[in-house]
């Protein structure tokens, strides 16, 4: 794990081709990703005790959206939404995508993207702090979950993303998959 990351923001010219798209094929994927998710692993969200019922933004402050995250164990949900329509939150987790995806996928050091201000964090920071721990322990590799969203078309995407993820994580310097893995799927 990284303690001084070296983050990528997503360009501008990508943010601006990406400020026209609709989101809600984005929600649906994420909708099925987070179903499944929690099909597998049950206990995810159930460590957040009471913060469950909070409803936490995560702002990747380099695109034109924002994820809109409530971690109810019995119908949790996740919805991309433009910014000026995130409505209201009780934590905030704001970053560059790179910083985001870094510590859900244990690359970069969550403590020290906040304390080196890679990632600012508001409101409730007790919640925040409890569903990064969830994550932390939860070890979530988001291309291995997106594979597994295919349901049955699994088989078919998955040598695709095995192919595609190491080349675009090296182009585009985001860290796409776990960092402690040999392979992106296991």
């Amino acid at each position: 794990m990284q303690t001084s990351p070296n983050i990528v923001a997503v360009p501008a010219p990508v943010r601006l081709l990406m400020r026209p798209l609709p989101l809600l094929p984005l929600r649906l994927m994420l909708e099925r990703l987070v179903s499944g998710l929690i099909r597998r692993r049950p206990g995810l969200f159930l460590r957040l005790d009471h913060h469950a019922e909070k409803v936490f933004l995560i702002d990747p402050t380099d695109l034109p959206f924002v994820f809109r995250l409530k971690p109810d164990p019995e119908h949790p949900t996740v919805e991309p939404l433009r910014r000026e329509r995130a409505g209201a939150w009780d934590g905030r987790i704001a970053g560059p995508l790179g910083a985001l995806m870094g510590m859900i996928h244990g690359t970069f050091d969550g403590d020290a993207l906040f304390f080196s201000r890679d990632i600012i964090i508001e409101g409730d920071t007790e919640a925040v702090l409890a569903l990064r721990n969830a994550l932390d322990d939860a070890e979530i590799d988001l291309m291995e979950e997106a594979a597994i969203a295919f349901g049955p078309f699994r088989p078919a995407i998955e040598p695709f993303l095995r192919g595609v993820t190491p080349v675009a994580a090296r182009i585009t310097g985001l860290p796409l998959s776990r960092s402690d893995e040999n392979e992106v799927f296991t």
